[in-house]
């Protein structure tokens, strides 16, 4: 029997789904783009830089599951924003570096997927990544069910393709020091700063909590299952990764899982290059869904043009949401790659930071509330974790360079002035 939320949206993700949708937007292309040039700065000790990226992503992606289960909607963190701080403007704002994140991050990743295709057909990278994107939106608009079905198959594909790298290194484990740091501990430092966009995509799971069947039951475990799963395979891929190549060579190639899969298969470089479009195409799509499930939400709260949560009632799926999302990220893909990959980092500190501030505001606000899932370790109502994740969130924030911190502030002022004209023009409601 098909379930409805309130909202209209269908409710037909399980476990396996939501553990699926967050495997699979978090192996996309990161791991695939980004290990080249995180090796060239940590070295063999590579390892260790996913393994502080993954403390970082499991502290605030516990958060996320008490949160998820306090609040399981849309707008996830829009929603936590308004809880927390009682101000819609601040809730906005975090709902705009949301949106704003998953755009440019949607739009590295197509990118990423469009130089694989030209190197594989000719076609020109910005071409196939504006078709990709095209094609992508247009699976969002056709149900979450379907697509669901489709992230299955492209996360299993990548799944191989990562598996069948660890599996070609064997013969050269153990060849290299893996505690070697070539450029100390601030070149760890820097490439964990740089494969955390790796990590990007674990809270996701919590935006489609209105399509999940048992919403409070499936989120933390799919939070915690993405994050363990998606950890050993990194780990286990970058260890391979310089087992194979010299880290200075990994540190120069534009497609290091290809370049790694050659010089321990030769001419196997192809087929990872088609893996390669899968893991770039699945990460799109789900990109895409979490994105215009997040504009949905906070137009049905008023913080957003009220047709932009319209759902349509033949597919169930927030139609102009995903228009509107589809022709934005259409437009990033004329930025210059670099820039917005970075930044993508950048509004992913800001914005988990401000997840963690909520969940401890809201321990003292709503001591009483029914958790379903409860971030351990806590003195009193203070959740000690959170606020670990709060200072690692703002070093990190720390590490990037004025140009692009000054980047970020000029996204927020921009936001502000967008909710201000929103206000005037009396598309919203206080």
């Amino acid at each position: 029997m098909l379930i409805l939320s309130k909202s209209g949206l269908k409710r037909e993700l399980g476990l396996l789904e939501a553990t699926a949708y967050g495997v699979g937007i978090i192996l996309g292309a990161g791991i695939y783009a980004l290990i080249g040039k995180a090796a060239g700065l940590a070295g063999p000790a590579l390892w260790m830089s996913f393994f502080i990226g993954a403390i970082i992503a499991s502290l605030t992606g516990l958060s996320y599951a008490e949160l998820g289960t306090l609040f399981p909607k849309e707008a996830a963190e829009y929603t936590y924003a308004v809880k927390a701080f009682d101000s819609k403007r601040i809730a906005f704002l975090v709902g705009w570096l949301i949106i704003i994140t998953a755009t440019i991050g949607s739009a590295v990743v197509s990118l990423g997927f469009g130089g694989y295709f030209e190197a594989v057909t000719g076609v020109p990278q910005l071409w196939a990544a504006g078709i990709l994107i095209v094609g992508m939106s247009i699976m969002n608009y056709w149900g979450i069910k379907e697509s669901a079905k489709m992230n299955i198959i492209f996360t299993l594909i990548e799944l191989v393709g990562l598996i069948l790298i660890i599996l070609l290194a064997i013969p050269y484990m153990g060849s290299v020091d893996l505690m070697e740091m070539p450029n100390g501990v601030g070149g760890v430092m820097a490439a964990s700063l740089l494969v955390f966009f790796a990590y990007i995509g674990f809270e996701d799971i919590v935006n489609v909590s209105e399509e999940m069947k048992n919403p409070v039951r499936t989120i933390p475990k799919a939070l915690i299952l993405s994050v363990a799963i998606t950890t050993i395979i990194y780990i286990l891929v970058s260890i391979s990764a310089v087992s194979v190549l010299d880290w200075q060579i990994l540190g120069e190639s534009t497609a290091p899982i290809a370049d790694v899969a050659d010089a321990a298969l030769p001419g196997s470089s192809f087929l990872f290059s088609l893996i390669a479009l899968f893991a770039t195409g699945n990460t799109v799509l789900i990109f895409l869904i979490v994105e215009s499930r997040m504009v949905c939400g906070m137009a049905r709260d008023g913080s957003m043009p009220r047709w932009l949560g319209k759902i349509d009632k033949v597919r169930g799926t927030p139609i102009n949401a995903i228009v509107m999302i589809g022709g934005l990220t259409m437009l990033a893909i004329f930025w210059p790659i670099e820039v917005i990959a970075q930044a993508t980092d950048l509004f992913a500190f800001t914005t988990f930071l401000f997840v963690n501030l909520a969940l401890i505001f809201l321990r003292f606000k709503l001591p009483d509330f029914a958790r379903e899932f409860k971030v351990p370790v806590n003195i009193g109502n203070f959740p000690v974790l959170a606020g670990i994740a709060v200072l690692a969130n703002l070093y990190m924030i720390t590490q990037f360079t004025y140009d692009l911190l000054a980047f970020g502030a000029f996204a927020i002022i921009l936001g502000w002035v967008v909710y201000e004209i929103m206000l005037w023009k009396k598309w919203i409601v206080r």
